[in-house]
């Protein structure tokens, strides 16, 4: 009776074990699935930058890398002086002399101070909006292509339209604020002004420097600081490109680098952390190391 005692609690136990066996594999399978499900769940999710609106595109293969409302309306701010650059390198030559008018100087900062009469080489006022972003040199730049801002402006939003940037309407050759006349864009139709512009080679190296000194006809000396900050920045590798902010608009960039032989450009607009949501979208999503 004894030994028949003691079998039954032997199998009771095997039978105990085999089951606290059955409850710990489930157990211990989701401890290790959770945390792998969780950071899948993350990725899919992906990040969310601190912009209004982002592009961030390979333009050699015309792949999207990443992007948020592309779409969607935003102020382009000092980007804006890309349009400008472009049509510019398009219309007149970079060594002619052109004359600072009076109304040119009455715009606001940021500037170089340009004054009536002055002459200045087209190629270094183009270094004054592109590099310091001068929004009296856009003006004379403007007038020396057209006659006036408002006949550069129409053909600014003309060449808009035949690049496919038909989301985009320009008031002005600097994108300083308006109130005579609505002005906006979107992060796409900046993709495609930029791309364009980066075909002129006078655009693309410009674009690269930090510092430079220009002269007026007179000698006049004006020394231009950039306001890309990724180029003072201990980044491995540097985006070249325009930046842009006004209260309203916060702060833009739309900018270039490359990935072997593919040029991938990136444009953010309405930035509360510009620089940061830059570096973690080109490196996540650029897979290169910054």
């Amino acid at each position: 009776m004894i030994k028949k005692q003691r079998g039954r609690e032997l199998r009771g136990r095997d039978k105990a074990k085999r089951f606290f066996s059955l409850l710990l594999v489930p157990l211990l399978l989701c401890l290790f699935l959770l945390p792998a499900t969780t950071e899948a769940k993350k990725k899919r999710r992906g990040f969310r930058s601190s912009c209004k609106a982002v592009i961030f595109s390979d333009s050699t293969k015309v792949k999207r890398l990443f992007g948020e409302n592309v779409h969607g309306r935003v102020l382009p701010a000092s980007t804006t002086k890309v349009m400008t650059a472009l049509l510019v390198l398009e219309h007149l030559p970079l060594e002619k002399y052109i004359t600072v008018s009076k109304r040119a100087t009455y715009v606001q900062p940021t500037k170089i101070n340009v004054r009536p009469g002055e002459k200045y080489k087209v190629k270094d006022l183009l270094y004054a909006i592109l590099i310091k972003s001068a929004n009296d040199a856009s003006v004379v730049l403007a007038e020396a292509v057209a006659g006036s801002e408002a006949n550069f402006v129409r053909m600014m939003n003309a060449r808009a339209k035949k690049l496919g940037a038909n989301h985009t309407k320009f008031a002005n050759s600097n994108g300083l604020p308006s109130k005579k006349r609505s002005q906006y864009t979107t992060a796409y139709d900046m993709y495609l002004i930029f791309r364009q512009a980066l075909k002129h080679k006078f655009f693309s190296n410009t674009i690269k420097i930090k510092y430079k000194t220009i002269y007026s006809s007179k000698g006049r000396k004006v020394a231009l600081k950039s306001h890309n900050k990724i180029l003072f920045k201990n980044w491995r590798q540097k985006i070249f490109g325009k930046t842009g902010y006004t209260r309203a608009a916060g702060a833009c960039f739309v900018g270039t680098t490359q990935k072997g032989k593919s040029t991938l450009i990136i444009g953010v607009y309405g930035c509360g952390n510009r620089w940061g949501d830059i570096k973690t979208i080109v490196s996540r999503y650029g897979g290169i190391s910054l």
